[in-house]
């Protein structure tokens, strides 16, 4: 397997100063641009505010400033978008491990040519959903959310810088306690580096004002390579020390995971949250590998009489049945689920099942396909 680290920060000041740790994702997005390497930067700025980050396609560099720091309260559909909107454009884009790992279900489906696109991947403790987030400042914090200037997820607490330069922290644990911190599918997740993009960046073992990359495959180095070269970024060997620190904090994040799941996957009921479902199809259509619109079983004529929806039993059915093998646990489904269904729990449950029979994990196995599609088959 290909694998390396380096520490990197941004040579511009304006950069540096204003990214997450160093500015060095930044960096490589203008060296892309700048060099016409790409037609755009898929990525994500603040809307109203920091809760609120939202995908932006950057065509000039100048702009990439607008989309520095880190978006905790951010939506995860940056597969959809690629394969519905930027198939023939050549595509730089961020990913945290969930938006990988859809990519790289939809480059398997072939809806994704991944020649056309550059993954610059950010290692992921979690994410908040923005309402949630908003309320968790004013109860938690003693702070006006709208004074909130930016966030971080860091040792186990959740961080908020203030206009006038305090920071806050509380340990997540403490906030999950209460029904707070990050989404419920973020506190199962035990997938925390994007190690299928080209490139992992993150604070994890980083000095300050570096960010730690882990290069993944050529494509990878040839990014860092080239940045180098440009003169926007400046790159050293980290530490034994740093690269065991970061192992430390996956592993510790890893753990939590499990823990989550040890508690939550026994509450699954699917049969009976089904029957709160009322077929509205938002879950179908926010889904990053659901992509089959036009000839979605759930459009054919035999789930149509009377012009009566699917029963929950066979809309979910289906969907499980073609799914639940792919599904990335981006908890998407979750947040638009009108009857607050735990669809994407549902999911995770059955895919683990499937991994303990195959070994498979949606866009983390290095296979071509599931091994249900593959033609050496898996006997179950």
């Amino acid at each position: 397997m290909f694998m390396s680290y380096v520490l990197a920060k941004s040579s511009n000041d304006e950069i540096h100063n204003a990214g997450e740790c160093g500015g060095a994702v930044t960096s490589i997005f203008k060296y892309l641009l700048d060099e016409g390497l790409v037609d755009g930067v898929l990525a994500l700025r603040p809307c109203d505010d920091v809760y609120d980050g939202i995908p932006t396609l950057i065509t000039n560099s100048e702009d990439l400033i607008g989309t520095a720091g880190s978006y905790h309260c951010a939506p995860t559909m940056v597969g959809d978008l690629i394969q519905k909107y930027f198939e023939d454009k050549k595509i730089a884009v961020s990913v945290k491990p969930c938006d990988i790992r859809s990519i790289d279900e939809l480059i398997k489906r072939h809806k994704i040519n991944p020649d056309n696109i550059y993954t610059v991947g950010l290692n992921c403790g979690g994410t908040v959903a923005p309402m949630p987030g908003r309320k968790m400042i004013d109860l938690f914090y003693e702070a006006d959310p709208d004074d909130v200037i930016s966030e971080e997820i860091d040792k186990g607490q959740f961080i908020i810088e203030l206009a006038d330069g305090g920071e806050e922290a509380v340990k997540i644990h403490e906030l999950e306690e209460k029904g707070f911190g990050r989404r419920k599918n973020c506190q199962r997740c035990d997938v925390k580096i994007p190690r299928k993009a080209n490139i992992a960046c993150g604070n994890w073992g980083a000095e300050d004002g570096w960010t730690f990359i882990e290069i993944n495959n050529e494509k990878g180095q040839e990014l860092i390579d080239g940045a180098k070269k440009a003169g926007i970024l400046e790159t050293k060997s980290p530490s034994e020390a740093a690269i065991e620190g970061r192992s430390k904090v996956e592993n510790i994040m890893i753990k939590m995971a499990k823990k989550n799941q040890d508690a939550t996957y026994p509450s699954v009921n699917g049969i009976d949250d089904w029957n709160r479902c009322i077929s509205c199809y938002a879950c179908r259509d926010i889904c990053p590998i659901c992509w089959c619109y036009e000839n979605c079983e759930l459009n054919k004529s035999y789930f149509d009489e009377k012009d009566i929806p699917p029963s929950p039993i066979a809309f979910q059915g289906v969907r499980l049945s073609h799914m639940s093998f792919s599904c990335c646990d981006c908890g998407q489904c979750d947040d638009v689920c009108p009857m607050d269904i735990p669809v994407s729990l549902i999911f995770d449950k059955l895919q683990k099942k499937y991994y303990n029979r195959t070994g498979y994990v949606a866009g983390v196995s290095n296979d071509s396909k599931p091994p249900l599609y593959s033609p050496d088959k898996v006997e179950l």
